[in-house]
C-alpha cells in the first residue's frame, strides 16, 4: 500500500516509531486484503441469492432473509474498511496480539484476523481493569480518521507489558474521546466502552434488567450496545425468533442515535417511541390537565377497555326460530353460549366474530337432513334478517378508537366499565370530543387495538374472500374449457380432474391483505431508555409486546419529571415485573465537574437522595451566568472559535436553531449531549420536582460549556 496506514500528527511523532506500529501495519494490510476478498465473495453470493426463485413461501422467506443479511455485511465492510478494527490486546502468557473488530474476519487460509467485539474472546478488551486485568499484559485502542490511524492509546497491566512496545499517554483513549466535539448524531464509542458498562452489556437477557444511572454515565451507550450484543450472543433473540424492539423517549433522541446500531452491525432492530405504537400517537397532544393525567396513568383504568369489549360479547338470552325453504331451525341461550365459547383464547374481538358466526351456522345446519344443499342453506341463514340482527347486537364489529372515545364521552358507560371510580373522577375524565387524543390516551388505544383487532381486518377479510371466490371461479372455467377441448380424453389435460388445479393458479399475494403492524410484536427482548418517565398504564403497552418479560430497562429516578419516590423494584413489581436485577452506573464520564458542581444542588434540593454520579474530568470552562440579552453574542463567539461541535439553546421557544445550534425544550433535550448549552431563563421553568428536574437535565446536557441566561 502506498498511503501510510498511520497518519500521526507531529506532536505524536514518538508514537510513529516502527518498533511500536510495524506489527499493526502488517495486520492492517492483511485485514484490507481480507475485506476486499470478502466483499467480492459476498457480492457474488448476493447476486446469486437475488436471482434464486423460491418454490414456496418458506423458501422465499429464507431467500429474503439471506439477501438482507448479506447486504448488511456488505454495507458494514464498505462503510468501515480498515476502521473495522477497534484495537488489540496482548495476553500475559502470549506475546501474539489478538485484534478486536466490529465483526469477525479471517484471511484466505482461515487464520483469524479479527475477533468480533461481542465474542467471549473479546471480553477482556473492554472489561480488563488494573484491579482485574483478566490475563492481559496490555491493550491498545485506535482512533481512525478517514481510514487512517490518527492516534492510539496503550494501557499496560503488567511489568512485562512495558517490554512489549507500549506507548504510554497521560490520558486514556476514553478520556481523550470525551473532549472531542459533539455532532448531530452520536459518535462511535465502541472502542472506548468501559469495564462497568461492558459488564452490563454482556449480562444475561433472561428476565428484566434495570440499568440505573445519572447523567453522563453512558446509559444510552449501554442500551444500544447491549441491543447489538444480545442479538449476536443470544440465539433466543435473533431476528428470526422475535428480535429486539428499542424504545426511546422522543424523535430527536432516535435521530441522534440512529447511526449507532448500524455501526455495530445490526440493521434489523426496530426503534420507536411510545407514540409510534398506535396510529393515533403521531397527532396526540400533551395532556395538560394534571388530574386527568394522574387518573389515566393507572394500569387499573386500562382494564376498563377489557370490560367494555366484554360487554359486546354477551350471548342472547332468548330463543329464536329461523325459517328457511327447507324448514325451521331454532337457537336458544344454550346454543348461543356454545357458539360464543368456540373462540380460542387470545383471538381478537373482530376476528372472533367470524368464528362465532361460523359456529352459529353449524349449530343451525346440523338441524337439517343431509340431503339439504349445504351452500344454499348457509346462504338462506346468512340472509335471515332476524338472525343476523340478533347476532350483530350480540357480537358487533367494533372500532378500537370508537370504544375508547365512548369511555371519555359517556359517563354512564365509564361508570359501568370502571366501577371503582368516584363520581368526581368520572366527571374529570369526561370530555366533549372523545377523539381529541392526548398522550395519556395511548395505553387505552393500544389496549383496545390489541383486544379488538385492526379495525380494517373484517373489511379486508370480506374483500379477500370475495376476490378469492371470483378468482377461483375464473380459473375453474379455464380448466373446464381445457378439459372440454381435449379430444382424446386422456393424458395430462384430463389429469386436471383429479386435483383442485384451479386453486394452484391463484396468486394469493395479489389478493387484498392487511399490512402487518411491524410494532405489534411479540418481541423476544425489549430495550427501553428513559424508563423513569413511564406511567403504569404505559408499561402495559410495553409488556404486551414482550410476554417473556425479557427487558433492559434504562433510566434515572432523579430525572423523572413527575417524581419517582419508590425504588425500581417496587415500581416494576406494581406493573407486573416482581423480580428484577438492578445494575448501577455511578461514574459521570461525560459531564465536567464545573457543570456538575452547579447541577447537583439543583436536583438535591428537590430530591435529597438523588443518585448523582461523580464527575471524573474538568473541561476548563467555568459556568457563566449572563443576562438573556447576551444569547446571540455568546453563540456567535462560540461558532467563530469552534469549527466543529454542536450547541443547544434550551427553553427559548422563540429561538430558531440551525445546523450547529439546536433549539429544544428541556424534555426534548433529554438523552442528547452538546458541546455548549445555553439555558434561557431557567428560573421560570416551574417549581417543585418538575421544574428542578428540567433544570438538572438541561444543565447536564453540556459536555464542555454551560451558560445560564437569566431574564
Amino acid at each position: 500500500m502506498t498511503a501510510p496506514l498511520f497518519d500521526l500528527p507531529d506532536r505524536l511523532a514518538a508514537k510513529a516509531d516502527p518498533a511500536l506500529i510495524a506489527g499493526d501495519e502488517r495486520r492492517f494490510e492483511a485485514i484490507a486484503a481480507a475485506v476486499s476478498r470478502q466483499l467480492a465473495e459476498l457480492e457474488a453470493r448476493l447476486s446469486a441469492a437475488r436471482l434464486r426463485e423460491g418454490e414456496n413461501n418458506q423458501e422465499v422467506l429464507e431467500r429474503d432473509l439471506e439477501v438482507h443479511e448479506l447486504a448488511g455485511r456488505i454495507r458494514m465492510l464498505r462503510r468501515f474498511g480498515l476502521d473495522v478494527c477497534l484495537g488489540r490486546m496482548v495476553a500475559a502468557d502470549d506475546a501474539e496480539p489478538v485484534y478486536v473488530g466490529r465483526l469477525s474476519l479471517a484471511d484466505a487460509d482461515g487464520t483469524r484476523l479479527l475477533v468480533d467485539w461481542r465474542a467471549p474472546a473479546a471480553e477482556p478488551f473492554f472489561a480488563a481493569t488494573h484491579a482485574d486485568p483478566m490475563g492481559l499484559a496490555s491493550r491498545r485502542r485506535y482512533r481512525w480518521t478517514r481510514g487512517r490511524v490518527t492516534d492510539y492509546w496503550d494501557e499496560v497491566f503488567t511489568a512485562e507489558g512495558l517490554e512489549q512496545n507500549a506507548a504510554l499517554d497521560d490520558q486514556s483513549a476514553f478520556i481523550a474521546s470525551l473532549g472531542a466535539s459533539r455532532s448531530p448524531q452520536m459518535r462511535d464509542v465502541l472502542a472506548t466502552i468501559q469495564a462497568d458498562q461492558d459488564a452490563i452489556i454482556r449480562a444475561s437477557s433472561r428476565g428484566p434488567l434495570v440499568v440505573d444511572g445519572g447523567p453522563g454515565t453512558g446509559k444510552t451507550v449501554v442500551a444500544l450496545h447491549r441491543t447489538a450484543y444480545l442479538l449476536y450472543a443470544d440465539p433466543r433473540l435473533g431476528h428470526r425468533r422475535g428480535g429486539v424492539l428499542f424504545v426511546g423517549p422522543h424523535e430527536p433522541y432516535l435521530s441522534y442515535v440512529a447511526d449507532v446500531l448500524p455501526s455495530l452491525g445490526e440493521e434489523g432492530v426496530q426503534t420507536c417511541t411510545l407514540r409510534d405504537l398506535v396510529p393515533e400517537g403521531r397527532g396526540a397532544g400533551e395532556e395538560t390537565d394534571a388530574e386527568v393525567a394522574r387518573l389515566k396513568a393507572s394500569a387499573r383504568l386500562v382494564d376498563a377497555v377489557e370490560n367494555a369489549v366484554r360487554g359486546y360479547e354477551r350471548p342472547p338470552a332468548d330463543e329464536l326460530s329461523v325459517e328457511t325453504p327447507w324448514g325451521a331451525a331454532w337457537i336458544g341461550p344454550a346454543e348461543w353460549a356454545e357458539a360464543f365459547d368456540a373462540v380460542e383464547p387470545g383471538t381478537t374481538h373482530n376476528e372472533a366474530r367470524a368464528v362465532v358466526w361460523e359456529s352459529v351456522l353449524e349449530i343451525l345446519t346440523d338441524q337439517f337432513d343431509t340431503e339439504t344443499p349445504p351452500h344454499l342453506l348457509r346462504r338462506a341463514l346468512a340472509q335471515h334478517r332476524e338472525l343476523t340482527r340478533t347476532f350483530a347486537r350480540a357480537w358487533p364489529l367494533l372500532d378500537p378508537a370508537g370504544v375508547v372515545a365512548d369511555l371519555w364521552t359517556v359517563p354512564a358507560y365509564l361508570r359501568i366499565t370502571a366501577p371503582w371510580l368516584a363520581d368526581a373522577e368520572v366527571e374529570t375524565l369526561t370530555r366533549e370530543d372523545g377523539r381529541a387524543w392526548t398522550t395519556a390516551d395511548l395505553p387505552y388505544l393500544d389496549a383496545a387495538r390489541a383486544r379488538i383487532g385492526d379495525p380494517d381486518a373484517a373489511r379486508v377479510a370480506r374483500l379477500r374472500a370475495a376476490a378469492l371466490a371470483e378468482e377461483r371461479e375464473v380459473r375453474q372455467r379455464v380448466v373446464d374449457d381445457l378439459i372440454a377441448a381435449d379430444d382424446d380424453h386422456e393424458g395430462e389435460v384430463q389429469a386436471l380432474r383429479q386435483e383442485p388445479f384451479a386453486d394452484r393458479l391463484i396468486d394469493e399475494d395479489a389478493l387484498p391483505a392487511l399490512t402487518p403492524d411491524a410494532l405489534a410484536g411479540p418481541y423476544a427482548h425489549l430495550v427501553v431508555d428513559e424508563a423513569q418517565e413511564l406511567t403504569d398504564a404505559e408499561w402495559t403497552m410495553l409488556l404486551r409486546r414482550t410476554p417473556s418479560h425479557s427487558l433492559t430497562i434504562v433510566g434515572d429516578r432523579a430525572q423523572a419529571r413527575h417524581g419517582f419516590r419508590e425504588s425500581w423494584e417496587d415500581r416494576l413489581a406494581r406493573v407486573g415485573l416482581p423480580q428484577v436485577r438492578l445494575a448501577s452506573l455511578t461514574v459521570n464520564y461525560r459531564t465536567p465537574e464545573e457543570v456538575m458542581a452547579q447541577a447537583e444542588p439543583v436536583i438535591r434540593a428537590a430530591i435529597p437522595d438523588a443518585n448523582v454520579p461523580v464527575a471524573i474530568r474538568r473541561s476548563g470552562y467555568p459556568v457563566r451566568h449572563l443576562p438573556r440579552s447576551e444569547r446571540d453574542a455568546v453563540l456567535d463567539a462560540w461558532l467563530v472559535e469552534h469549527a466543529e461541535g454542536v450547541a443547544c439553546v434550551i427553553g427559548d421557544e422563540g429561538f430558531t436553531g440551525s445546523a450547529r445550534v439546536r433549539s429544544l425544550t428541556p424534555q426534548l433535550a433529554k438523552g442528547l449531549e452538546f458541546d455548549l448549552v445555553l439555558l434561557v431563563a431557567p428560573e421560570t421553568w416551574g417549581e417543585g420536582i418538575e421544574g428542578a428536574v428540567d433544570r438538572y437535565v438541561a444543565m447536564t446536557r453540556a459536555t464542555q460549556q454551560l451558560v445560564v441566561l437569566t431574564s
